[in-house]
């Protein structure tokens, strides 16, 4: 009866990212996905170098940063788990990371002809419609760098600190819906990091099961 049990709840895990999740155990964890590196670095390891072009159109790269604590962030502005994470909470998290002279970069992976595929003129009128505040706001078309931290979902967040290691991987918080209301009270992993590393601390949560919606990467999308 438990095997049956635990069969039926791993289903659940995989539904569609549109649909909505009426409790956290309805929320999209990532399944074996071939078009993702599957060993992704973990906490503790170098942060992979990266250089993508912004929502600017100006290249950005990951060594621009050096010596500053950078999050990065995989969204989608289609998928119901960023909307809800982007109803404020997002944005107040951002403006404050910013505010303490962290880097933020936004990142989307979307492939072309997807849900959440945004161009630059795009990408900046969403930034501005939910009145992001993230640093930059990068574009990866290909996958090429989602791939390579590993990402599986929107959101999926990293915080690397200033020596260019990563001190924490995962899901943002520890209530894996889409309803806005389960924001109140939740725990948020990348705060609580962002504190720790403020303090001087080692990070006392470095990963936690990403949730969301799939990030729909140029080899999951059917031709």
């Amino acid at each position: 009866m438990i095997r049956l049990t635990l069969v039926a709840f791993a289903a659940l895990t995989v539904a569609a990212c549109g649909q909505p999740a009426a409790s956290p155990e309805n929320a999209e964890t990532p399944a074996p996905n071939p078009a993702v590196q599957s060993a992704a670095p973990a906490a503790g390891q170098q942060a992979p170098q990266f250089t993508l072009v912004d929502s600017d159109g100006a290249q950005r790269s990951l060594s621009d940063f050096r010596g500053k604590t950078v999050v990065i962030e995989w969204t989608n502005e289609g998928c119901p788990y960023v909307q809800k994470h982007y109803s404020g909470a997002m944005q107040a998290l951002q403006r404050e990371a910013t505010a303490d002279g962290v880097v933020w970069l936004s990142v989307i992976s979307s492939a072309p002809g997807t849900q959440g595929y945004v161009e630059g003129d795009q990408a900046r009128q969403w930034k501005t419609r939910t009145e992001a505040a993230s640093t930059h706001l990068l574009l990866d078309p290909t996958g090429q760098v989602g791939k390579l931290y590993g990402a599986k979902t929107t959101p999926d967040m990293r915080v690397i600190d200033p020596e260019g290691r990563l001190v924490y991987v995962g899901g943002i918080d520890d209530r894996p819906t889409n309803k806005v209301e389960d924001l109140q009270g939740a725990n948020n992993f990348v705060r609580a990091a962002l504190e720790d590393l403020d303090a001087g601390r080692p990070v006392r949560t470095a990963f936690a099961q990403p949730y969301g919606c799939s990030v729909k990467y140029p080899e999951t999308v059917e031709s």
